[in-house]
C-alpha cells in the first residue's frame, strides 16, 4: 500500500507527519499554501488572464507575483524542509489550482480552509452558494480530483455559525459531491496531547467505496497520561524569559482570558501564540545562574513565591501539536509559533487516518 496524498491549505504538513509516525508508506503528489501572503487585485486580474497553461506553468507566474508583493513563502520553506516533495509540486494559491490534472491520481485529499464567515445568497443549493469562499475552492477540487477519500478540518464553530445556516450550506455541498461522508468533533486532549483543542473533521469516501465507508468508526477516546510539563525543554535560552511588563501581564489575574501559567493541560495553540505574551506561560522558582544574573529578566512574586516567567519555546509548541523533535525549524521564532498554531494536531489526524486505513479503502 502506497497512499498518494495531496493537500491544500497545507501548512507545515501535519497529515504527512502523522503518516510518517504511523509508518504508512505514502507519496506526496502536491501541496498548496500561500503562506498567508496577499496579492493585489491587479495581480489577480493578471493571473485570471493566464489561460491554456498547466498548473506548473501557471504557478511559476503566480509565485513571481507573490514574491514581488510579499516576499518568500515561509510556510513552503518549513513544509519543504520536512517533507519529500518536488519544488514544482508545491503550489502557491488554491484558487488557481486545476484539479482536473490530478483526476484519479490521488488516494487521499486533505485540507482545512481558513475559518471565515460567509452568507447564503438567495435560495440556490449546491456549490454556487459558497462561491468566492476558500471552502468552495476545497470542494471544487474534490469534485475535479475525485480522490478515494477526503478529509476536511476546521473549527467546530462552523457547525453553529449563523444559526446553523453555514453548516447547512456546507452539508449540501458535501452531499452534492457524490461522496459518503460523516463528521466528528475531536479534542486533542482525548488522543494523547495535553492540549485542549477541539476541531471538526469531515471524512468522505467516494461512492464506490460504500462497503468500506460502513466500517468507518469514530476514534475512541484515550486517557491522558501527560501534562504540559512533560513537553517542556530543559535548557531554555534567556531570550524566552519575560521582562517586567511581560511578567505582570502573564501573572495578573485580569489577563486570565489571554494567558495561563503552569497549566496541566495547555490551552489551544493559536496563530498568535506567545505574541505579546499570549497563551501558555511557565513560572519557575528554580532557574540557571545566567537567568538570575540577566537584568533584562524580571524576578517577581507569583502565588506567594519568587521566580521568573517565560514563554514556551517553538519546540515546546510543536511538541504540544504532536510533532516529533526530528521536525526541522527553519524559520524565525515568531513565524514558527504562527505556523505551529495554525496546524492540525498530529495525534488527532493520526487517529483519523488510522480509522480510515482500517476500512481497507486504500487496499489494492
Amino acid at each position: 500500500m502506497n497512499i498518494r496524498v495531496g493537500t491544500v491549505f497545507s501548512g507545515i504538513g501535519a497529515p504527512e507527519e502523522g503518516l510518517r509516525q504511523l509508518g504508512v508508506k505514502h507519496s506526496i503528489v502536491f501541496a498548496c499554501d500561500n503562506g498567508e501572503r496577499k496579492l493585489t487585485s491587479k495581480d489577480e486580474e493578471y493571473i485570471a488572464s493566464l489561460t491554456g497553461l498547466s498548473n506548473v506553468e501557471r504557478d511559476k507566474l503566480i509565485a513571481e507575483c507573490y514574491s514581488v508583493r510579499s516576499g518568500e513563502n515561509l510556510v513552503q520553506k518549513t513544509y519543504c524542509a520536512n517533507n519529500e516533495i518536488e519544488a514544482r509540486s508545491f503550489y502557491q494559491d488554491v484558487r488557481y489550482l486545476d484539479g482536473n490534472e490530478y483526476n484519479g491520481k490521488l488516494d487521499l485529499f486533505i485540507g482545512g480552509s481558513p475559518c471565515q464567515s460567509f452568507s447564503v445568497m438567495g435560495k440556490r443549493k449546491g456549490l454556487e452558494e459558497a462561491r468566492g469562499t476558500l471552502f468552495y475552492e476545497y470542494a471544487r477540487l474534490v469534485k475535479e480530483i475525485r480522490p478515494r477519500v477526503f478529509i476536511y478540518e476546521n473549527v467546530p464553530g462552523m457547525l453553529n455559525h449563523d444559526g446553523g445556516n453555514t453548516w447547512k450550506v456546507i452539508s449540501h455541498i458535501f452531499s452534492d459531491l457524490s461522496y459518503h461522508w460523516l463528521y466528528w468533533v475531536l479534542n486533542a486532549k482525548d488522543y494523547g496531547l495535553a492540549q485542549n483543542r477541539r476541531r471538526l473533521f469531515v471524512v468522505g469516501f467516494s461512492a464506490e467505496y460504500d462497503e468500506q465507508f460502513k466500517l468507518l468508526v469514530k476514534p475512541e477516546k484515550e486517557p491522558l497520561t501527560t501534562t504540559t510539563a512533560d513537553y517542556l525543554e530543559h535548557d531554555i535560552p534567556n531570550k524566552y524569559y519575560l521582562p517586567e511588563k511581560g511578567f505582570y501581564r502573564a501573572t495578573d489575574k485580569k489577563n486570565a482570558k489571554y494567558v495561563a501559567v503552569n497549566t496541566t493541560i495547555s490551552r489551544t495553540q493559536v496563530a498568535c501564540q506567545q505574541s505579546n505574551w499570549f497563551g501558555d506561560m511557565r513560572f519557575e522558582t528554580v532557574y540557571p545562574k545566567r537567568v538570575a544574573d540577566d537584568p533584562r529578566i524580571f524576578k517577581g512574586e507569583y502565588k506567594g513565591e519568587m521566580g521568573v516567567a517565560r514563554c514556551l519555546t517553538p519546540r515546546e509548541c510543536l511538541r504540544l501539536m504532536g510533532f516529533s523533535d526530528d521536525f526541522k525549524i527553519v524559520v524565525p521564532d515568531a513565524v514558527m509559533y504562527r505556523q505551529s498554531g495554525n496546524s492540525i494536531a498530529v495525534n488527532v489526524i493520526k487517529k483519523v487516518l488510522s480509522q480510515i486505513i482500517r476500512t481497507g479503502v486504500f487496499d489494492e
